[in-house]
């Protein structure tokens, strides 16, 4: 990604978006028409996993160590990109730290700034690892699907419902390309989790009638402003604390217990009650998310699920997904059943599980490598509305539906992005004062 982004006299999302839907059917039946990259490596007959790596910040270096792990030895790290070129000597330098050997990506195919992920994609990869802020996934799947790459994405897949749109419009285009994506929502890949969402979707608890998540810790990291930055440049290194790079704390984060729910359900919450707010996090260095959420989800069939997130020193801490049916009931985190057909998972299996963070690169590689399905983007996208549904309400106020969410139009993105840009931190949201307003 070169110092400025490549739309720099228009916002960086937006017109991104609305080329992409204006485009419609036409782009996807030409998409749809490439060959996918590792399709043609597999005419050669080569299983070789190359990979690129975008986003080198902390996530995106644990992915390309879990990519090593997961196929080793045949995996080859062929292109890092990032918008700070210093990430990209850190990602690089304590993964090499880790594995006891050089990755061999040379200077040449290290490339930075905002256009870094079209410079990855054009090199020799058939595995892309994304890991930017997530308002820049939306963009990055895109060209990643029209490259035909096989996806390793980083959860939420965007940050508001024009983004959310474009990835779904994205799903059956990588299907039609057959490429293979798979999402960090990890617990989908966790053995655990597995067996026990499998008991519960074969009738264990019976009809599940309320739910509960959570995502309860402490602050997170921030990083002091220096005085040779640009506001751009403060806000990409803090992005969590912008909405409108992160999605705010119930996106970013929370996406994880409601994607549990959501799979538990074999459905997507249908509306959204919040009272959420920012109660300790209230200086301008922590940009404009709150640092609570309190959601009432309802789900089509009437069961209601209590959603809840904070991020708040000294508090309880609590990171969990439990349910309630009619014939028992699960605490989904700790593999249990109750009731009738009572079942715990045996610690001692459960202490020798291959690491969820391993196993969805595993499973990813194999469904690359076996020819086998595999798509996760369309449940993401789901999970990431239906967060940010959540987060719709809570700015609110109201009550705000799955249709709503969906089709609403409005984008975070403050305006034109770049670098070197000076961008006020947007206000922060009034419960009562920020559309929707209540009804």
């Amino acid at each position: 990604m070169t110092d400025e982004f490549r739309r720099a006299a228009t916002s960086p999302f937006d017109p991104l978006r609305r080329e992409f839907l204006k485009r419609g059917a036409g782009t996807a039946a030409a998409i749809g028409l490439a060959s996918s990259t590792f399709g043609t490596a597999y005419a050669r007959g080569s299983d070789e996993i190359r990979v690129g790596l975008i986003g080198a910040g902390d996530r995106g270096t644990g992915a390309l160590r879990n990519i090593l792990h997961a196929a080793a030895p045949g995996v080859r790290v062929v292109a890092i990109g990032d918008a700070f070129e210093e990430r990209i000597d850190k990602s690089i330098a304590l993964v090499e730290s880790k594995i006891g050997k050089s990755l061999g990506v040379p200077k040449k195919r290290r490339f930075v700034g905002l256009d870094a992920y079209q410079h990855v994609l054009a090199e020799d990869i058939n595995y892309v690892i994304l890991a930017s802020p997530p308002a820049f996934r939306p963009e990055h799947l895109r060209a990643a699907v029209e490259a035909g790459k096989h996806i390793f994405t980083e959860k939420p897949i965007a940050v508001d419902s024009p983004g959310v749109r474009q990835v779904l419009a994205l799903h059956d285009i990588a299907d039609q390309k057959g490429l293979k994506i798979a999402a960090g929502t990890q617990r989908r890949h966790q053995a655990g989790y597995l067996d026990t969402i499998k008991r519960i979707h074969d009738g264990a608890i019976g009809e599940i009638v309320a739910a509960r998540a959570y995502w309860n810790q402490g602050s997170l990291w921030h990083i002091d402003r220096q005085p040779a930055w640009s506001d751009g440049e403060w806000m990409l290194r803090n992005w969590p604390y912008f909405n409108w790079l992160s999605g705010d704390i119930i996106v970013e984060q929370h996406i994880h217990n409601i994607d549990v729910i959501n799979w538990a359900m074999n459905a997507h919450p249908a509306s959204a009650v919040s009272l959420a707010g920012r109660q300790v996090r209230t200086d301008t260095v922590y940009g404009n998310v709150y640092d609570h959420f309190a959601t009432d989800y309802e789900y089509a069939n009437g069961a209601h699920m209590i959603s809840m997130c904070r991020q708040i020193d000294g508090c309880a801490n609590n990171i969990s997904e439990a349910l309630v049916g009619t014939r028992g009931n699960s605490q989904v985190d700790q593999h249990i059943i109750t009731g009738a057909n009572a079942w715990k998972r045996d610690p001692r299996v459960t202490e020798n599980d291959t690491s969820p963070y391993y196993q969805e690169h595993i499973d990813l590689v194999q469904a690359i490598r076996g020819g086998k399905p595999l798509n996760e983007l369309r449940q993401v996208a789901e999970a990431t509305l239906s967060a940010i549904m959540g987060r719709m309400a809570g700015y609110s106020g109201g009550r705000v539906t799955w249709e709503e969410a969906l089709n609403s139009q409005e984008s975070l993105a403050p305006g034109p992005f770049a670098l070197s840009g000076t961008i006020a931190v947007p206000a922060v949201a009034m419960p009562g004062k920020t559309e929707p307003k209540p009804a």
